[in-house]
C-alpha cells in the first residue's frame, strides 16, 4: 500500500495505544490493532492478520512480565493454566494461519463481530449466574486444552494474541479476572510467535505498520496493567462487556 497520510498514522497509533491498554486492563484490546488495519489501510485479510499478530510478541512478553511482578503468574493454578494454553497454541495457531487464506474480506469482519459478541455474552451470563462456591477455581486440563485450541485457531485467523478470547472464556469458567488476564498473556506470546512465522513465510506482514502500531501498543500494556489493579473486579467485567458489544456492530457492517 501507499504510505499512509498523517491522519491515518495518528489513528493507527491511537488504535495501538488503546489496544495495548485493553490487553492488560480488559483482555479484548488486542483486537483494536486488527480493526485499525482492517478499516484504515485497505490491506488484504492475510496482511491485516499478519501485521497485527506480530505486534503481540512484544505485548505478550511485557504483559507476562507485568503479571509475574504483581504475583498472578506466581500462583500455581495460574501457571498451570497458562502453560496448558501456551502448549495448545503451538498446534492451533498454524491451523488458524492456514484457514485465514480462505477467508474473504467481508467474512473477516463478520468473524470479528461474532467473536466479540460471543465473548461479551459469555461474561454477562457468567456474571449473572456465578456460583460463589466456584469462584476462583481454574478449570481442569481437558477444558483448558479445548479452550486453548479454539482460541489459538481463531486468533491465528484474525491476527490477535489471544486475550480477547481467552480472558472472557476463562472468566466464564470461574477464573478470577486478574488471573485470566495473566494466563492469557503467556498464551499470547506463543500465538504471536508462531503466527508471525506463518504469516512472514507468506510475505503477509507490513513491517513498517507493525512498528507504527506496535510501539504505542507496548506502552499501553503497562498503562493497562496499572488500570487492571486499580479498578474493582466487577467494574472491569462491565467495561469488558460494554467494549465488546460496542465493537461488534461496527465490525459486521464495515
Amino acid at each position: 500500500m501507499a504510505d499512509p497520510g498523517t491522519l491515518t498514522v495518528v489513528a493507527l497509533m491511537a488504535f495501538g495505544l488503546v489496544g495495548g491498554i485493553g490487553i492488560t486492563a480488559l483482555g479484548p484490546g488486542g483486537v483494536l490493532p486488527t480493526i485499525g488495519l482492517f478499516t484504515l489501510t485497505g490491506l488484504s485479510a492475510p496482511v491485516v492478520a499478519g501485521t497485527a499478530i506480530v505486534t503481540h510478541v512484544a505485548t505478550g512478553l511485557a504483559g507476562s512480565a507485568a503479571f509475574f511482578k504483581s504475583g498472578q503468574l506466581r500462583q500455581a493454578d495460574t501457571r498451570r493454566t497458562a502453560m496448558v494454553l501456551a502448549a495448545t497454541a503451538m498446534l492451533g495457531t498454524p491451523l488458524g494461519v492456514i484457514a485465514n487464506s480462505f477467508v474473504s474480506e467481508r467474512a473477516f469482519g463478520i468473524i470479528l463481530a461474532i467473536l466479540v459478541t460471543a465473548a461479551a455474552v459469555l461474561i454477562w451470563v457468567r456474571d449473572r449466574q456465578a456460583d460463589p462456591a466456584e469462584a476462583g477455581r481454574h478449570p481442569r486440563a481437558p477444558v483448558i486444552v479445548g479452550l486453548g485450541l479454539t482460541v489459538a485457531i481463531l486468533s491465528g485467523i484474525i491476527g490477535i494474541g489471544g486475550p480477547m478470547l481467552a480472558v472472557p472464556a476463562l472468566i466464564a469458567c470461574g477464573v478470577p479476572v486478574l488471573e485470566s488476564l495473566a494466563a492469557s498473556q503467556v498464551q499470547s506470546i506463543v500465538i504471536a510467535l508462531v503466527g508471525s512465522v506463518g504469516y512472514a513465510t507468506q510475505g503477509s506482514i507490513d513491517w513498517k505498520l507493525a512498528i507504527l502500531i506496535g510501539v504505542p501498543e507496548l506502552a499501553g500494556v503497562f498503562i493497562g496493567w496499572r488500570i487492571a489493579h486499580a479498578l474493582p473486579t466487577r467494574t472491569l467485567k462491565i467495561m469488558l462487556v460494554v467494549a465488546l458489544l460496542a465493537l461488534a456492530p461496527y465490525l459486521a457492517f464495515v
